[in-house]
């Protein structure tokens, strides 16, 4: 099985390797299926220390291609492209580049309020990746807060600033997937 972190793969097993539930930045649908179309929100649950989310900052795994992310009023949306470590067929043109990172930023979340951020993404064709980490940096005015643990292959260990985990699986009829 093969689990990704931005350029990094890694090999793991997913026993107790699940992200811990609600008070970190998550996915809201945490399983997809390989090679469709993903609506990738992102749960902010607080912001970091009582203070208020200011910006958050996803670094998009390799493999995750044809971003596009969801503007949100009173956010300045910025993405950073670069060259992917392969390349990947998009509606029959081949793409060696593309969007690595989103942020929001120069917004307010209260840290008692809740707020999620979006975007859509092909997610890798590769039947052996079994889950795809997502690192986010929550940026609360001159702090930051990094969730970008990736437990351990077979680790049980519970992590204070776990990455969002995405679960990829076999296409089901009636399941997401569809062709945006």
């Amino acid at each position: 099985m093969k689990l990704i972190h931005s350029n990094l793969l890694a090999f793991a097993i997913l026993a107790g390797a699940s992200a811990p539930a609600s008070a970190h930045v998550v996915l809201e649908n945490g399983m997809s299926s390989w090679g469709s179309y993903y609506k990738a929100v992102f749960q902010v649950p607080h912001g970091c220390d009582g203070a208020a989310t200011t910006g958050i900052s996803i670094e998009i795994p390799e493999g995750v291609i044809s971003i596009k992310p969801m503007e949100k009023q009173g956010w300045k949306l910025i993405t950073r492209s670069g060259k992917y470590a392969g390349s990947y067929t998009v509606h029959g043109k081949t793409v060696a580049e593309g969007i690595r990172q989103v942020t929001w930023e120069g917004g307010s979340i209260a840290d008692d309020r809740y707020d999620e951020f979006v975007f859509l993404a092909k997610l890798p064709e590769d039947e052996e990746i079994m889950r795809i980490f997502f690192p986010v940096t929550q940026t609360c005015g001159k702090t930051e807060t990094r969730w970008e643990q990736i437990p351990q292959p077979g680790s049980q260990e519970k992590l204070k600033y776990p990455a969002p985990a995405l679960d990829l699986m076999t296409p089901h009829t009636g399941m997401e997937g569809h062709h945006h």
